[in-house]
């Protein structure tokens, strides 16, 4: 009986699929239809996705029943006898909570090079003078990206009228 309740506990990520697949299909479908030129309509991308969700979990629910059952990753080399990286994660944190209090005063260019620089300092990087120029760069290149790509606003912060 043990044998037959081995490898169960997967359905519970088949559940999962079709509740989620299924709520993008609800939500999808109660969407107003917009008066479009384009051939695509606002539902499309939801329902298909929702499909596709819905579909996977009965695949793998079919699979699970069947007596399929996944594997346990192999490629990685961690030593589970350490324990946790608690300096590395709390690094990591930091830089996270200083984007957040910094976004608004100091803007996107800058606490995002926070961000990137605080994220590359934690996971052990020390070449800092190099890690600070692309942090720059990828800050910033990121705003005029969002800002002029996607017409998305970042906050400028104290950079507006240089950028």
């Amino acid at each position: 009986m043990d044998t037959v309740k081995q490898g169960r506990s997967e359905l519970g990520v088949a559940l999962l699929l079709l509740v989620l697949g299924a709520w993008a299909l609800i939500d999808g479908l109660r969407l107003p239809d917009l008066d479009s030129r384009s051939p695509v309509s606002s539902k499309t991308v939801p329902v298909a996705v929702g499909i596709l969700l819905v579909v996977t979990a009965v695949l793998l629910a079919v699979n699970i029943l069947r007596g399929g059952r996944g594997e346990q990753e192999a490629g990685e080399d961690v030593d589970l006898s350490h324990g946790s990286d608690w300096k590395t994660l709390g690094l990591l944190v930091a830089a996270f909570v200083a984007n957040i209090l910094l976004i608004d005063r100091l803007g996107w260019p800058v606490s995002g090079a926070v961000l990137f620089f605080g994220t590359t300092f934690a996971l052990g990087s020390r070449h800092l003078i190099r890690n600070a120029i692309i942090s720059v760069a990828l800050s910033v290149g990121t705003w005029y990206l969002f800002n002029l790509g996607l017409g998305i606003a970042l906050p400028v912060g104290i950079l507006k009228g240089i950028l």
